[in-house]
């Protein structure tokens, strides 16, 4: 689960960094506004890649979909982006744990034969 959903979180990163040039463009927000909410919001993706498999992880990552969702009132462009993303993310999470099952049932084997 952990390589998927980096995967996907990373390029959420990419993906906020390019929101927030767009965002620039914008008269009705500061561009020291704009880069503390990119700002948090890229660190959350890096940060979450290595805590995905705590406890807590995977709700961190949806609240990161959901703010992504979110993104869309300041760049329309946003809503479609977060809901692919969160469709990424839960392809992530739900085939991810399918094959973490899979090792370790494979592992069961092999260690019983």
């Amino acid at each position: 689960m952990r390589t998927l959903c980096a995967s996907t979180l990373i390029g959420e990163f990419f993906v906020i960094g390019f929101a927030g040039l767009v965002a620039m463009k914008s008269d009705d927000l500061s561009s020291a506004t704009v880069w503390t909410v990119c700002g948090i919001g890229m660190l959350l993706s890096v940060v979450l890649c290595g805590v995905i498999t705590r406890p807590g992880g995977v709700q961190l990552g949806w609240a990161l979909q959901i703010a992504l969702v979110a993104g869309g009132f300041f760049i329309p462009m946003m809503y479609i982006l977060g809901l692919l993303f969160g469709a990424l993310w839960w392809a992530s999470v739900h085939y991810g744990r399918k094959i973490d099952e899979a090792k370790a049932r494979w592992a069961a084997q092999e260690a019983t034969s």
